[in-house]
Order: C-alpha cells, then structure tokens, then sequence
C-alpha cells in the first residue's frame, strides 16, 4: 500500500482485520447498528456513515499486531445520531470480525474493553417493576434511577437502533447494566432492544452473546 492510501485511511476511524469480509457479511453487521443499512456499490451506508470496502493494507497500520491487514475506512458524510457514532461503527464492527481499530495513530483492540448493554425501552418501567430485576433504586431529580449495577436515564437514546423504537415510544427511557443477562430479561420483559455499548443490537439467541453468558 502507498503512503497516501495509508494517510487516507488514518483520516477516519478504520476497521483492521486479519481477513477480507465479503459486502454481504459487512452489510449484515453494520445492520446491528443501523436497520436501514445499505450496500452502495462496495461501500456500505449507515447514519450517514460510509464504511469503505476493504482493502488490503501494510501489517503496520496496525503495529504488526496482525500478520494480514484487510482496512475498512469509516467516513462521517452528514451529521451524526450521536457523539463519535463513527467510531462506535468501526469499533463495533471489528469486534464482531475479530479486529482492531485504529483512530487517530491509535491502535485499539474492542476485546480489551470494558462491556456495559444498554437496554432501550418504548416505555419506562414502574419502579417496583425495575426493583424485581435491579433491586432498589434511587431517583434524582432529573429522573434518573440509580440501582447498584444499573442506571435508568429517562429519554430516549439517539442511535439508529433507539430510533426504532420512536414509534412506539409513549415514555422512553433506558438502562445501561453490566450483566448481558439481566440485560436480555429486561428488554423480554418489557418489549426493549439490547444493545452493546457501541449502540449495536444483541439478541438472546445471537451466538456470540450465549458464549458470552456461559464464560460469564
């Protein structure tokens, strides 16, 4: 690879992996994110994110930390849901495709990092229906619950996969947890959607997730 197609690609948080991901493979994971994903020619589109088609890239992009390189560059080209969304992208994306990510010189490994699920709710919960799952919490005057691993911040959430749920949503609220468990309980329970601190979906059948819950 050139020295400008590496400069390219530091531009933007890019996706490193040890493979080529086939578009339809990156399509469905970028879907976790962001429903109304797209394919546009190689590039896939979502929330006003391009994720670039992969091309193959010097071992040290990413420190020789992989032996192949495959790099999918994430380029914001409108305004984002959320803060640093474009981030999350790759970052979630490498996770489920066993890669790194590199933003700004930075070498990132999403496996290293610590796990929270946040649980999006059309409708906030009555609090003694929270306290079955969460126990006992603790209201300030924003609204706000605190519980003991668990937080449940009364608006909505602005990522694609919160947006989904706006239709539905006479009083939106959701939770962040540390347990994927209760995590899944709570949005069976109460209609939610789970997702993962990069605001991508996780279902209780997803494979990934059963692992996790067993290594748990």
């Amino acid at each position: 690879m050139g020295w400008l197609a590496k400069r390219r690609l530091r531009t933007g948080p890019t996706v490193a992996v040890p493979y080529k991901p086939d578009r339809t493979k990156l399509l469905a994971v970028v879907a976790l994110a962001d429903p109304d994903a797209k394919l546009d020619g190689d590039d896939v589109l979502a929330a006003d994110c391009r994720v670039h088609a992969p091309v193959e890239a010097d071992p040290d992009l990413v420190g020789g930390e992989l032996e192949k390189v495959w790099a999918c560059r994430v380029e914001a080209e409108g305004p984002l849901p959320l803060d640093f969304f474009d981030r999350y992208l790759a970052e979630g994306i490498a996770a489920r495709l066993d890669g790194l990510v590199v933003c700004k010189g930075e070498v990132v490994d999403p496996a290293d990092e610590e796990q929270t699920w946040l649980v999006l709710l059309p409708v906030r919960p009555a609090a003694e229906q929270l306290a079955e799952f969460l126990g006992e919490g603790e209201a300030d005057d924003y609204g706000v619950v605190r519980f003991e691993e668990a937080v449940l911040v009364p608006i909505a959430d602005p990522s694609p996969m919160g947006r989904t749920l706006m239709p539905y949503s006479a009083e939106p609220a959701r939770v962040e947890v540390r347990d994927e468990g209760v995590a899944l309980r709570l949005a069976e329970e109460f209609q939610g959607v789970v997702v993962d601190r990069w605001r991508f979906r996780v279902d209780a059948n997803d494979e990934a997730s059963l692992d996790r819950q067993r290594e748990a």
